[in-house]
């Protein structure tokens, strides 16, 4: 389950991203997370997802 705070839910994306997913699409593949509704709370958030670092970085 993810964390529903957004400043925890950006910590921890980017850890799983940094160390574990080569993409944002496999991290959601393998945790079973619908990709555009996780980029939407993100963006939501004010964070979208940078493809060439494989990080969310605040808009």
């Amino acid at each position: 389950m993810l964390p529903q705070d957004p400043i925890m839910l950006y910590s921890y994306l980017n850890m799983k991203l940094r160390d574990y997913y080569p993409s944002l699409m496999a991290l959601c593949d393998d945790l079973d997370e619908d990709e555009a509704t996780l980029l939407l709370t993100m963006k939501n958030a004010g964070y979208i997802y940078d493809r060439e670092k494989n990080q969310f970085v605040q808009e």
